[in-house]
């Protein structure tokens, strides 16, 4: 068996097996592209009229979302901008429960409680992460079959290369008479698509595939040089406790950041678990950006700003390392390119969820065409 040879009975086996996977984690990648666009034509609740008052404290709006669901666990409050209500985010892993519940931030009223798991995008990233099935099973299928189709684009690429140059125009291009078969239309679009979305689809396999494996991650960053941890960690307080419980620094934390930092998008304070831990803030440099947040730690006793040992710390602090591997989210969905890179990430996603339905069908019409003529040659 030649090594081409080889290279299509591993395309085939790998692509039958994972097919419908790749199908449904490409479609449903597909249409969580635009999910911001789109639920920013029916988020209007989330804005309020300026005032010129003091917004309320992190302290008071825990406090005020408490009430509005008191049995589960805060994981953090979101403060924008001026007109921009605050949301107090609720996150408990087992059961799963994540529901945001928005405050006026000058008044303290309830806006709107939004549940994140239900609904059309909650079903797609769902389908998408593991295709609808338990978390613990669905998530080590995709992530499987994901690192598969690594394999499957680089098999597939070696099979296109063309033995004779002459024969490499057909390979580029769709050459279509209305004396053209169905079956040829069929490896063409197998062939001229999956040549011209390899790449970018191997981008998005890969940096799927990072977000899967911790060990893949890893070995990436230390690959390119990265000397840090490539975790997320939150430092301890520098200070002792302090046994006044009526002390909060905490709540002068966001007007503080939002003096130095008046450029930002977003502050998302993050409550300490225990006294020894310290305050993390997520500040947001872009809209609809990951990578160049600024994420922040501050001693709850004094306020003094702790390092962490993590990449995840301030942007500008990080090394090359560090910032390639805090943009794999953003390259991932295309927001890395604005909305010219959504729109690729789009298309790419849609033209991928076609390979594996154009592969099935030539699978079939190879191996079920032979079977249908054979009994016709006995005959004969």
């Amino acid at each position: 068996m030649t090594f081409k040879k080889f290279a299509f009975q591993l395309h085939k086996i790998l692509g039958l097996t994972t097919g419908i996977v790749v199908f449904i984690v490409a479609i449903t990648g597909c249409c969580w592209s635009f999910r911001e666009e789109i639920e920013s034509t029916y988020d209007q609740y989330k804005k309020v009229e300026p005032q010129n008052q003091a917004i309320l404290t992190p302290t008071q709006a825990k406090e005020i979302a408490q009430n509005v669901l008191p049995d589960h666990h805060v994981h953090g409050t979101l403060f924008k901008k001026a007109d921009d209500a605050v949301e107090v985010i609720f996150y408990d892993p087992e059961p799963e429960f994540y529901q945001s519940v928005f405050l006026n931030p000058y008044s303290g009223e309830v806006i709107q409680v939004d549940d994140h798991l239900t609904g059309f995008f909650a079903f797609i990233l769902k389908g998408h992460m593991r295709l609808w099935l338990p978390k613990e099973i669905g998530e080590q299928v995709v992530g499987a079959s994901i690192l598969i189709f690594i394999f499957i684009i680089i098999s597939g690429f070696i099979i296109w290369i063309p033995k004779k140059r002459k024969n490499l125009k057909q390979r580029l291009k769709f050459d279509w008479k209305k004396s053209t078969r169905w079956k040829r239309k069929n490896f063409d679009l197998h062939t001229v698509v999956g040549f011209y979305i390899c790449s970018l689809a191997l981008i998005l396999a890969f940096t799927g595939s990072m977000m899967s494996y911790n060990w893949l991650m890893y070995g990436v960053y230390k690959s390119i040089g990265g000397d840090k941890e490539a975790a997320f960690i939150i430092p301890e307080n520098t200070s002792e406790p302090v046994t006044d419980s009526t002390a909060k620094p905490m709540d002068r934390l966001i007007v503080k950041l939002m003096e130095e930092s008046p450029e930002a998008t977003a502050y998302e304070l993050h409550y300490p678990s225990s006294e020894n831990e310290s305050i993390y803030v997520e500040v947001s440099n872009s809209e609809s950006l990951f990578y160049d947040a600024d994420y922040r730690f501050f001693d709850q006793n004094t306020l003094e700003e702790i390092e962490t040992p993590s990449i995840y710390g301030k942007y500008k602090n990080g090394k090359i390392a560090d910032k390639i591997l805090r943009m794999n989210y953003d390259i991932h969905i295309g927001a890395i390119g604005g909305l010219p890179g959504k729109i690729i990430a789009f298309l790419v996603s849609l033209l991928t969820a076609t390979l594996p339905v154009t592969g099935v069908l030539l699978w079939y019409g190879r191996t079920y065409k032979k079977k249908e003529k054979m009994p016709m040659l006995q005959q004969s």
